[in-house]
């Protein structure tokens, strides 16, 4: 049984099987954004981010009348053309046709990851950097926190649905950290490889 424990162990430690984690994460993470980036085109997912965007001080200038939100929320499948035409005067859908695009292009980067190292270091790096902006909204945003109804458990430390939604970028932010890392390290091993060839040209 130890024995095979061990062969088991080998295999996984084996340096293809991190080729192959490090492949996957490159996929999985390009998977979310792309899928994430488009659905911001759709009207009921740039209506659902209204309270992060609302809320956030870096944001917020976006829309045009970011305190009025609250009443002017609906819930996912629901359409109210009253709220709809409110949210279409607040900016909410061109602003989240904006993030939608930026979330396009990174995803696009870190896909390319697979195959130009340059543009998926790029990827990653914006990758990476996107999550601490997402996860801000857990200090900003009160509707990211269970509001105080009557029930014992609310605020710190229960997440809503939309603080579930945000705490899973941490996931993001390590493995857009690890592609960062294999990434520059492979970009360093074939550097002194570059030069060589630079050098024969030159020769030549």
């Amino acid at each position: 049984m130890l024995r095979l424990i061990n062969q088991g162990l080998g295999i996984i430690a084996n340096p293809a099987s991190n080729r192959v984690g490090i492949g996957a994460m490159k996929i999985a993470i390009a998977i979310i954004f792309l899928w994430i980036g488009f659905l911001k085109f759709q009207p009921y997912e740039a209506d659902s981010i209204t309270p992060f965007v609302a809320n956030s001080p870096v944001m917020s200038f976006f829309y045009e009348h970011p305190k009025d939100y609250k009443p002017h929320l609906t819930k996912e499948g629901e359409l109210k053309p009253r709220q709809r035409s409110w949210q279409t005067a607040n900016n909410t859908y061109g602003f989240s046709d904006g993030l939608g695009t930026v979330e396009l292009v990174i995803g696009g980067l870190t896909l390319a990851g697979l195959v130009s190292r340059r543009l998926g270091l790029v990827g990653a790096a914006l990758a990476f950097a996107t999550p601490f902006v997402t996860l801000s909204f857990l200090v900003t945003t009160p509707e990211a926190w269970v509001p105080a109804l009557g029930d014992a458990q609310h605020g710190f430390p229960y997440l809503s649905g939309a603080g579930r939604l945000v705490i899973k970028d941490v996931a993001i932010l390590a493995g857009a950290w690890l592609i960062l890392v294999d990434t520059a390290r492979a970009l360093l091993r074939d550097r002194p490889v570059q030069i060589e060839k630079r050098r024969e040209l030159e020769i030549a």
